[in-house]
């Protein structure tokens, strides 16, 4: 009752919540169970974005509780970089790398190929990769960067590797949001934007909440599957692509910024625990179910026309549907 109390009164708060004050409560009040006693043994997980940041520190948690890691990142020589430096923090860790842009459809097919050709199923799925830009780019998709890498890319990946997770039962997708989410209605046309009206932080903050929006989604229409999907918020963490990206509120807020492994926690909770394989859908900060909306303008604005309208939306752009639907829409 108490730690519940305290939970609802830090997360009313924000800057306590998402900061390390939020992360290192919640471990107490609940007492949180280690990662390390968890045995991922014999289960394969793939993290994209695992060349730095929370990607890096999810794939290095995930390695150390026994798991086979797949690597996915851009480029060939920071991924290799990546996997030699899990290696050396991770005796005996069982790691592969696949080299593809989360952004061009293309090499996403290839990566799924791969994946699919070395591993008769994924037991976890991270959608990690993203970042935050600072300026306009269309991509090989044919929309805007940012809507590419972590929108239709992820639903993409995840809709070529579809049969991979039920063969797992449970599979598990887990979509790193943010609480950038908080401040933004659901929209579908301002996912691609005119490049006069691109501002970074305005597209980052609409591209997480069709992250959120996009996991109540698939949970919908995969119910029964065997696939279960969850989507986070790691809190605000000291990331290399926050310096760069927002370097004021990096500085201003760096001595309470969470660690990359603090950021990754619950990433890694929700892979290995049973928390994470049931109640298909929800918004997880701190290993605790959130709601997925703060303000009503935001929660009014999420409407079943829009969240048809954004399947829709990424089933164009990705050129791929659902072959099956398990519920009705």
């Amino acid at each position: 009752m108490i730690a519940g109390t305290i939970d609802r009164v830090l997360e009313w708060t924000v800057a306590l919540s998402f900061t390390r004050i939020g992360y290192a409560a919640r471990r107490r009040l609940f007492g949180w169970r280690a990662l390390d006693s968890y045995d991922l043994a014999g289960r394969i997980a793939l993290v994209t974005g695992a060349t730095s940041g929370i990607g890096f520190a999810t794939a290095e948690l995930l390695a150390g509780m026994g798991a086979h890691v797949i690597l996915l990142g851009r480029d060939r020589g920071r991924t290799e970089q990546a996997r030699t430096r899990i290696a050396e923090a991770v005796p005996g860790a069982s790691l592969s790398i696949v080299v593809a842009s989360v952004s061009d459809a293309a090499q996403i097919q290839r990566a799924a190929a791969e994946v699919r050709a070395a591993h008769p199923r994924l037991d976890v799925l991270v959608h990690n990769a993203g970042a935050l830009a600072s300026k306009y780019n269309r991509s090989p998709m044919g929309v805007e960067e940012t809507s590419a890498a972590q929108v239709a890319g992820p639903f993409l990946l995840t809709g070529l590797l579809l049969d991979r997770l039920r063969a797992a039962a449970p599979g598990r997708v887990i979509t790193v949001s943010s609480g950038g989410a908080y401040t933004t209605a659901l929209t579908v046309e301002g996912l691609d934007p005119e490049p006069s009206e691109f501002e970074g932080s305005r597209q980052y903050a609409r591209v997480k909440r069709a992250q959120i929006a996009l996991t109540a989604l698939w949970a919908q229409r995969t119910a029964g599957s065997g696939v279960v999907f969850q989507s986070m918020h790691p809190g605000w963490v000291d990331t290399p692509g926050l310096a760069a990206s927002l370097p004021r509120f990096y500085r201003l807020l760096k001595p309470l910024l969470r660690s990359r492994v603090e950021g990754a926690d619950t990433i890694a909770w929700l892979a290995a625990d049973d928390a994470g394989a049931t109640a298909s859908g929800r918004f997880w900060l701190d290993r605790r179910p959130r709601p997925p909306h703060r303000l009503e303008r935001t929660r009014s604005a999420d409407t079943a026309e829009r969240r048809a309208a954004l399947w829709a939306w990424c089933e164009q752009h990705a050129g791929w549907s659902l072959p099956w639907e398990t519920s009705s829409r």
